[in-house]
């Protein structure tokens, strides 16, 4: 992947300072305009300048960038800028997304309140409407708007693996060693979501599509990468991926469908039909070994764990929202690339 097309006056400054050399010890730190930006802001979650800079800095920690140097990734004066838009960021998502009491709550009860946040989940219907309604150029839509995520697959999680121990740990590489399919690269489900792009005829590089995503979905992927990349925030990235999980199942059986349904067969539909079977079994792991098991571990990480599995259902919705509006109102869901 290469630096993106800049998309306001922050992302302009940070552009230009990627592409040129990491400063020594002695050299001032770039100058970004980073509190301009955010006082500018009206909506964090809908601003293309500050979520595109943002997802750039948590690129660096990655795969980078063809045109960037790697040593950029430690860079002082970016971790600063970086935490100044990440504690804005987590600001606004924990003024805006409602999360359940968490007060009293044992393994068993954050267990069981997370699986009631995901049968809850209603949202704007975007899986049913792909499986008995969605053309051929949505269902190319629905891939690219996933493409940066998918094709990278599990890799925000992962961050977590270092930061837990006994339970916990063991249930998340349970968890990731089938994401990243046992061992076989052939069977990892980046590798499995490349093959289903390249059955509609879509570029499977990582990145490719960059330009064409909107704010809200470049949002969706920064929370995953803020809780992941922040011990402080383990909790968080557990809730996430449980909540991740427990809301696979059923949408991808949908989204299999909605592709079968245009005469794909079942070298395009594989990387929903493996997720209809793995999620039912990993919804449970992850519910109950891996946040339950933490919450009882370290008790106070269960708002957090709330948090983030909060995070992940709006944001989820709110995503898939602005792909319903779009197609319901007859337009594309992707910016001008």
């Amino acid at each position: 992947m290469y630096l993106p097309t800049p998309r306001g006056p922050l992302s302009s400054a940070l552009v230009p300072v990627l592409r040129g050399p990491v400063p020594g010890d002695d050299d001032a730190a770039p100058a970004l305009p980073v509190a301009d930006a955010l006082a500018a802001s009206t909506d964090l979650l809908e601003d293309d300048d500050v979520q595109l800079a943002l997802f750039c800095l948590y690129e660096l920690h990655y795969r980078g960038f063809e045109d960037v140097d790697d040593r950029w990734e430690w860079e002082p004066g970016l971790l600063r800028a970086r935490r100044r838009l990440e504690d804005a960021f987590e600001a606004e998502l924990r003024e805006r997304i409602k999360v359940p009491d968490a007060h009293g709550l044992d393994q068993a009860g954050v267990a069981e309140t997370l699986f009631t946040m995901a049968a809850a989940e209603t949202g704007p219907g975007l899986a049913r409407y792909v499986g008995k309604k969605a053309s051929e150029g949505q269902l190319k839509e629905l891939l690219v708007q996933r493409s940066l995520y998918q094709l990278k697959e599990a890799d925000p999680h992962t961050w977590a693996v270092p930061r837990l121990a006994g339970g916990p740990k063991a249930a998340l590489v349970e968890i990731q060693a089938d994401e990243y399919g046992g061992g076989d690269p052939e069977r990892m489900h980046a590798a499995l979501f490349a093959q289903t792009m390249r059955g509609l005829g879509l570029d499977d590089a990582y990145g490719r599509y960059i330009e064409e995503l909107p704010a809200i979905t470049l949002a969706s992927l920064n929370a995953m990468s803020l809780f992941g990349l922040h011990r402080r925030l383990r909790g968080a990235v557990a809730g996430h991926l449980a909540a991740f999980e427990m809301t696979s199942s059923l949408p991808n059986r949908f989204y299999g469908n909605g592709f079968r349904r245009h005469g794909h067969g079942p070298e395009t539909t594989l990387y929903f039909d493996e997720h209809v079977e793995a999620d039912a079994v990993h919804e449970q792991i992850a519910g109950r070994d891996l946040a339950g098991g933490l919450a009882r571990d370290e008790p106070e990480l269960v708002p957090d764990i709330l948090f983030g599995a909060a995070v992940c259902l709006a944001l989820d919705d709110a995503v898939a929202e602005h792909i319903m509006s779009a197609w319901q109102a007859g337009r594309s869901s992707l910016r001008a690339g």
